[in-house]
Parts: structure tokens; sequence; C-alpha cells
């Protein structure tokens, strides 16, 4: 199985809102244990372990282009 990286979202724009909507009030240290309980449901979801992999390099890859575009000052 391979890791889907194509907008593949029912309604984008509700799934936002409805994230945003959960951290309201909360302050950093629940709002990144929130993420990380979600990262977790969201991985026993998928339960594959190789797409999990994909999606664990796609996630490293992107912060490291962030932080090579920030250092440089180019715009992603």
């Amino acid at each position: 199985m391979t890791l889907i990286t194509t907008p593949h979202f029912e309604s984008a724009d509700d799934f936002y809102e409805a994230l945003i909507d959960c951290h309201r009030d909360l302050d950093s240290a629940q709002s990144h244990a929130l993420n990380a309980r979600l990262v977790l449901l969201l991985a026993n979801h998928i339960g594959s372990q190789d797409v999990l992999r994909q999606a664990l390099q796609a996630a490293r890859d992107s912060a490291d282009m962030s932080a090579a575009n920030n250092s440089t000052g180019a715009t992603p």
C-alpha cells in the first residue's frame, strides 16, 4: 500500500475548522498532547507499518524543506 499524498479529503475546509475548534482554549502543552493523541489514533486506524513509515518520512522531508527555506529566506 502506498501513502496517498494528493488531496483526498471529503471536505478539507470542514476538517480544518473542526481541528482548529478542537484546539480552542487549550494551552500549548494541551494542544501538543492533543496532536500526539490524534496522530496515534490515526496511525492505529491506518495500521500499515509501510504506509506509516512513508508518512513519517514525508512529514520529516517537509519539515527539513521548511527549515531550509527559512534559513535561506526562500518562500515555499
